[in-house]
């Protein structure tokens, strides 16, 4: 992986770490972020972390661009050598995949879609080769999925699977976008899952919605200590339900009643890579245990 810097116009400072995702690539990110924040040099005021790379924006009359450019680029060979290891959550989402709030979307927007004859839980199990929808859903749910990104939208988290390489859903995002996508949707574009925590526009493909608020400006929530309930690193188990439990986690989620499954946990990504099945097995465990 080589990294590439280049300025964002007079206040901005742009750092790929690589140019597709990967846990390496997010970690070595993960650290340079850390340590930009920690250096508390004179004249950033925003460090914004993405999934393979990050924004340093800053106020060019308190540091020159080329002097905080060499500085960032310290970083980097303290990066290769970090620890690849987090404290982090692991917390449980109950989905209600193939929900008939995002059919109902989907099935508005067939003209914008790849295959306007099915659906999008239909297509993406096809191009993902499972022999049924249910099939891919298993696979969906079957291994807990990576925070590597907050945004987009407020609290929006962009999740990763946790399984080898050779075995990532992968689908592409709708032709155009959608002027509408559910609340709570759990979607899906390219490599990475996501769950919309408001309702609006969007491209990503729609497999489900949870009962399980993300975002929380009111305050209603107990377990929403802060106004988004994810973070970098974080890890999430989705779980299949199905109505009559969603009707009921819904319920309790109206009444201030519902309080998710969430375990602290310690990832190693050296771990994972040694061996993937194992790692997420002692995840889960945390979680049930």
């Amino acid at each position: 992986m080589k990294t590439r810097y280049s300025f964002g116009g007079d206040e901005h400072i742009f750092v790929e770490v690589d140019e597709e995702m990967s846990l390496e690539a997010f970690f070595k990110s993960l650290s340079m972020t850390n340590a930009v924040r920690d250096s508390q040099i004179a004249g950033i005021t925003e460090i914004c972390p993405a999934n393979a790379s990050f924004q340093v924006k800053f106020d060019p009359d308190v540091i020159a661009p080329d002097d905080l450019m060499a500085e960032l680029k310290k970083f980097e060979a303290a990066a290769e050598n970090a620890e690849k290891t987090i404290d982090t959550r692991i917390i449980e989402m109950p989905v209600l995949y193939n929900d008939p709030w995002t059919h109902e979307t989907l099935m508005r927007f067939r003209e914008r879609h790849q295959d306007p004859t099915g659906t999008d839980l239909e297509y993406a199990a096809r191009i993902n080769g499972f022999e049924s929808v249910e099939a891919f859903v298993a696979a969906h749910c079957g291994a807990p999925w990576f925070v590597s990104m907050v945004g987009f939208v407020a609290g929006l988290p962009f999740t990763y699977q946790l399984v080898e390489r050779s075995r990532q859903i992968e689908v592409p995002k709708y032709l155009r976008p959608r002027t509408d996508t559910p609340r709570l949707t759990v979607g899906h574009g390219g490599c990475f899952g996501c769950v919309y925590s408001v309702r609006g526009a969007g491209g990503y493909q729609m497999f489900g919605v949870t009962p399980m608020p993300i975002y929380d400006p009111k305050g209603e929530q107990s377990y929403l200590k802060e106004l988004f309930l994810f973070r970098p690193g974080d890890i999430i188990r989705f779980k299949a339900i199905d109505r009559p439990t969603y009707d009921a986690t819904l319920a309790a989620v109206e009444a201030g009643r519902f309080t998710p499954k969430i375990a602290e946990v310690t990832f190693s990504l050296d771990a994972f890579n040694a061996d993937p099945e194992g790692c997420n097995a002692k995840l889960l465990e945390a979680l049930d245990g």
